[in-house]
């Protein structure tokens, strides 16, 4: 069995280990309503961390997808209410997501600005684009065609886990199973080598951060048909879990190593954490920090771990 399949092992039984000790800790845990929200809740975090997984295995970044988020969820409830057209307003929404994406990997490309401080540029500039469309005013009432994609149940089973593992099984088989899938690795593992060898390089930064942006977007209309309204901070949370689903799932800050199985796996983890906290009512004052210390745990174990490959190389 390989290193990998053995760490996605690892993760899957820390996840039984995780429920079995809310189960423990709360009578309300293994109840259907509360384990349909845990993975819906999941699924909106998937759907950032799945376009952030491919940015990440390039060894980017993108700290712009919780304020694109939120300007995506915006011009579309900016456009439906104005128009009416749910068509109209979601082809809005996910326009912006890429563009954002595609600008942010413009600015990398083109610019060769490194992509942490281009994304964090560019995180401010989207939330200040943000906050003078709203002009402190919130905008609520969607029509049930539009919200279907959010609070909507098919079969039992509400409509964002569908949506999560559709885009799932689309993105596993990109990542692993094409030619362009598998350069994202050769990039993130050596960008040098992987442009001598006749990679297009460029063109696949091109790509990967258009589709993070793209996926930020669509994040941001389910979460939008979710609530049922917007106002300008509705993306401000979103970042950390979505980072954090990435790194503890199992890719690599430093790129070439991951993978949407374990970005999948992160995302349920850290909901599940979450949801512990709420249902034994942890102040949400301390909600962030306990995130950013399951974040900081995972980028050292990845520093630990690749410090002991390349040890064990030499």
């Amino acid at each position: 069995m390989s290193g990998q399949n053995t760490a996605l092992l690892a993760r899957i039984g820390f996840v039984l280990a995780l429920c079995l000790l809310l189960a423990i800790s709360s009578s309300a845990f293994l109840t259907t309503n509360n384990l349909l929200n845990v993975l819906r809740q999941a699924s909106l975090v998937f759907l950032i961390a799945s376009g952030l997984t491919l940015v990440i295995l390039t060894a980017g970044i993108d700290l712009s997808v919780g304020a694109n988020v939120g300007l995506s969820a915006c011009l579309c409830a900016v456009v439906l209410k104005a128009s009416g057209s749910i068509l109209l307003a979601v082809v809005a929404g996910l326009s912006c997501g890429a563009v954002i994406g595609l600008a942010n990997s413009l600015f990398i490309v083109l610019l060769a600005i490194p992509p942490f401080i281009a994304t964090y540029g560019m995180l401010w500039i989207v939330n200040g684009i943000t906050y003078k469309l709203m002009s402190g005013t919130t905008i609520e009432g969607f029509p049930p065609g539009f919200r279907f994609i959010g609070s909507g149940y098919w079969l039992g089973i509400p409509v964002p886990i569908y949506l999560m593992l559709g885009f799932f099984a689309a993105g596993a088989l990109f990542a692993r199973h094409t030619r362009h899938g598998r350069e994202l690795f050769a990039i993130g593992a050596n960008p040098v080598a992987a442009r001598l060898s006749g990679i297009p390089v460029r063109a696949r930064l091109i790509l990967v951060y258009t589709v993070c942006g793209a996926m930020a977007g669509l994040a941001g209309l389910v979460y939008l048909a979710r609530l049922n309204s917007a106002e300008a901070d509705i993306g401000d949370p979103m970042l950390l879990p979505a980072v954090a689903a990435v790194l503890v799932g199992g890719t690599s800050l430093f790129g070439g190593l991951g993978g949407l199985s374990g970005t999948l796996i992160g995302a349920v983890i850290v909901t599940l954490v979450l949801n512990g906290m709420n249902l034994m009512s942890v102040s949400t004052n301390w909600q962030p920090m306990i995130t950013s210390i399951i974040l900081l745990g995972a980028v050292l174990t990845d520093t630990l771990v690749r410090r002991h490959a390349e040890g064990a190389a030499k």
